[in-house]
């Protein structure tokens, strides 16, 4: 009788997906805390994206109001250097700042299960656009995007974070279908963004000149 057939194991993320990363420095015992500067060692020449993903995905939640303005500064410093094809940098008052490991593990471990869904849908394709250009452009985007992001319009963080995040998972995993998925995404995002302040003007009180 032939042996039953076994379901095909799901093949392993890359060395260099995300998940393995984040992993890798959460159980990591010789560390008593995780710096930011850590995670930007550990991506190498991936650590544009990976940081600019990294403070646009809490903006997918509610937040308390000025949270996306925080996280919004250093996305747009971010987000310039990838427009600008510059290497990862942060001054040290950034890349210092740090949190204990098990506090890092917890966030890990949340992120896992979404990063488990997501990273099997990424595979290299469409490659002309992860060549240099249309990764600069879509810093630029991401600039825009941060800096509407940083706006304090109610709710108006999460259309332009989603669109964000899915365009550095491209870029990220050289997936140019989600780097246009995103790119359309983020150009969705700023057409609300102007409507809403567009509305938000219109619905001011006139004020008679004198």
């Amino acid at each position: 009788m032939p042996p039953p057939a076994r379901c095909p194991a799901e093949p392993a993320p890359p060395r260099d997906a995300l998940s393995r990363v984040l992993l890798a420095l959460s159980s990591d015992e010789r560390r008593e805390r995780i710096r930011i500067g850590d995670l930007l060692l550990a991506m190498q020449d991936q650590a544009l994206a990976t940081l600019i993903l990294f403070f646009a995905l809490p903006n997918l939640l509610p937040v308390p109001p000025g949270t996306s303005g925080v996280l919004g500064v250093p996305l747009l410093f971010l987000a310039a250097q990838l427009a600008l094809g510059l290497p990862a940098w942060l001054p040290a008052m950034v890349a210092n700042r740090s949190m204990t490991r098990e506090r890092f593990a917890a966030l890990t471990h949340r992120l896992l299960p979404w990063l488990a869904r997501v990273e099997p849908l990424l595979r290299p394709r469409w490659l002309a656009l992860s060549a240099a250009l249309p990764v600069r452009l879509a810093g630029l985007l991401c600039f825009v995007l941060g800096a509407v992001l940083a706006l304090p319009v109610p709710l108006g963080n999460m259309a332009p974070a989603f669109a964000i995040s899915v365009m550095m998972l491209g870029v990220l995993r050289h997936d140019g279908a989600w780097l246009l998925a995103g790119a359309a995404a983020g150009v969705a995002a700023l057409v609300i963004a102007v409507g809403v302040i567009w509305m938000g003007l219109h619905a001011l009180p006139q004020v008679p000149l004198p």
